[in-house]
């Protein structure tokens, strides 16, 4: 039996519902509360010790990163296939998936909490706050870098798009004549990266590739397939969890655009 624990609003969940949705395999969701801190009760790390979500239970192994799980179920549960059989092009999907690792995941973190979670540590003292940064065993760094109460600085935001901005422009080399980065297959790195768009695309920031029209196209695409809605059911966009967030976030992303300092 599948087990996933996860959470709705995760884009690293959302990559691994995604790859279950289309691979139709039945699983057991066992859905996380972030903000309550369930990622880091005792039971759940000892499942994943980095303290984050998700982590597939199969058969009472864990299997822990979003990448690696898609990967596991791939190979243990190879029909339908979604990696290519040709060594080559295998590595070319690879080698997309580690870019997206590096650049678009990492990327939309910014925002989405600037927009969305810095909320939740306004009200928490300033000990308290460094206290839960330093409690987190893989986002530590990260999460002691922002400012609980103005979130993370427009540099972080400027670099944040920017990271998009060329996400794109590499996906548009292929997608301008193909259907999918592998070719008219869909594989693992179309499910990859499709949570950091979807992201991006709920906050507002649809402008960073309208003028890549084989990404947009590639986007509506890949959102028409049935596993969209599975994987992205009832409250896994922001703008469901934070009704008005995308025209708050991007009224304030204006505002300090327009700041005198810069």
């Amino acid at each position: 039996m599948l087990e996933l624990y996860n959470a709705a609003q995760s884009t690293c969940s959302q990559k691994v519902r995604l790859t279950l949705a289309e691979k139709r395999l039945d699983f057991v969701e066992h859905k996380l509360k972030l903000f309550q801190n369930d990622q880091l009760k005792h039971e759940y790390l000892k499942l994943n010790p980095n303290g984050v979500v998700p982590t597939l239970v199969d058969g009472g192994e864990p299997v822990i990163d979003s990448s690696v799980i898609m990967e596991y179920l791939d190979e243990v549960y190879p029909s339908p296939t979604l990696t290519p059989s040709d060594y080559k092009r295998r590595a070319r999907m690879r080698a997309w998936m580690r870019y997206f690792e590096e650049v678009p995941t990492v990327a939309v973190r910014f925002p989405s909490y600037n927009a969305a979670f810095a909320r939740h540590f306004e009200g928490m003292a300033d000990d308290e706050f460094k206290a839960l940064a330093k409690s987190k065993p893989l986002r530590d760094r990260f999460l002691g870098e922002m400012n609980k109460g103005k979130g993370f600085s427009l540099e972080r935001l400027r670099q944040a798009e920017e990271s998009i901005r060329k996400t794109a422009v590499r996906m548009e080399g292929v997608l301008a004549q193909n259907a999918y980065l592998l070719g008219e297959e869909l594989t693992l790195a179309d499910l990859c990266v499709l949570p950091s768009f979807v992201r991006m695309e709920d906050l507002g920031y649809e402008f960073l590739w309208k003028d890549s029209p084989g990404t947009v196209a590639w986007l509506a695409r890949v959102k028409s397939r049935p596993s969209f809605g599975k994987a992205f059911y009832s409250g896994s966009l922001l703008s469901e969890q934070y009704p008005g967030i995308r025209d708050e976030h991007q009224t304030k992303r204006a505002a300090l655009l327009a700041s005198p300092a810069m």
